[in-house]
């Protein structure tokens, strides 16, 4: 009887994770059970290993097709894989807060409690890409010895915040969701730094990139705005509806994207548009540069050195001047 009772368990278990492969194949957010904690690690671990194998495959196709890419140090390269990955899910990203703040009827009727399906779907893949992001940054950090505390910051509230809506269950979707729009900039960030790195930081387009880029993180400082606004008209069922420690959660990861985050990233990137510097990596790109033919700064250095000469030629011929004038002045004297 107890063998029969192992073999049904295990019978049950297998038919739904059967049941459970078929749905997320298929992509048919209904057929999740969402409260089930299986169904919640299992898309977790798909989020993970997803962006993963985004971030394996980023690295052959760049070092197939890209020359820039195979003259990297490795540091660079891994820095580059991660910057490609982070803007797929930049993209996928945008699309979901464009959905969620412009046609999401349900979500935004109850922007405090409401959920939906597809939306559970997202935020758990978006939880597993923010601990890729997690584990990805560490071990870039422990690797060569870096360490961006504000990155780290950033991707460690990101994680949390995400997994604390799953851990509770009750927190509604649309303010996660339209958190995730925040990812708009990255895209464009990933656009800059590689062209950056390829030498073509004098093009009108990667200062157009960079131009919209900006823009970008100034539309990330107004959809803050926005979220404190929705928080702000929904306090008493935000305090009435939702854990203690949620809140604390989330409002000290909001106070510091809003009052930190943002004001810093925008100044670097405005920064960068008026000196195309690559601050992650300030002493290889200062020698890249200096070595390659489409950036400026060959022609900065050239120029440099033939004002110098420019400058000492001018400086001897005074001298000349000087002591010839004094020789023909000491020749009338003996006249």
């Amino acid at each position: 009887m107890e063998w029969n009772g192992s073999y049904n368990s295990k019978s049950a278990a297998l038919a739904k994770m059967s049941s459970l492969l078929d749905a997320l194949i298929g992509l048919d957010y209904d057929d999740l059970d969402y409260s089930s904690w299986s169904t919640c690690l299992v898309i977790m671990a798909l989020g993970f290993l997803g962006y993963l194998g985004i971030f394996v495959l980023c690295h052959f196709l760049s070092h197939g097709l890209c020359s820039t890419y195979r003259s990297l140090s490795a540091k660079e390269k891994v820095f580059w894989d991660l910057t490609a990955t982070r803007a797929v899910f930049g993209v996928q990203s945008t699309h979901v807060g464009l959905t969620t703040l412009l046609f999401e009827p349900v979500l935004a009727s109850d922007k405090v409690s409401a959920q939906q399906n597809w939306s559970w779907f997202i935020i758990l893949i978006g939880s597993g890409f923010f601990f890729f992001e997690n584990v990805a940054l560490h071990v870039f950090n422990i690797a060569f010895w870096t360490c961006d505390l504000v990155l780290a910051v950033h991707h460690l509230f990101a994680f949390l915040g995400f997994f604390a809506v799953v851990v509770y269950g009750t927190p509604g979707h649309y303010i996660p969701l339209a958190i995730l729009f925040l990812e708009m900039s990255t895209p464009f960030t990933c656009i800059s730094w590689m062209l950056l790195k390829a030498g073509l930081s004098d093009t009108l387009f990667w200062k157009a990139n960079q131009w919209v880029m900006i823009h970008m993180f100034h539309c990330r400082i107004v959809l803050t705005y926005h979220i404190w606004w929705v928080c702000y008209c929904n306090w008493d069922k935000l305090l009435n509806s939702t854990p203690t420690s949620y809140l604390a959660l989330f409002f000290t990861g909001l106070a510091l994207v809003t009052f930190v985050m943002n004001p810093y990233w925008t100044h670097k990137k405005t920064q960068q548009l008026l000196s195309p510097v690559d601050w992650n990596f300030e002493k290889s790109s200062t020698k890249f540069s200096s070595s390659s033919k489409g950036n400026g700064g060959l022609k900065k250095t050239k120029n440099i050195k033939v004002y110098g000469l420019a400058h000492q030629h001018s400086f001897l011929h005074f001298r000349m001047k000087v002591i010839f004038i004094d020789r023909h002045h000491e020749r009338n004297l003996d006249d």
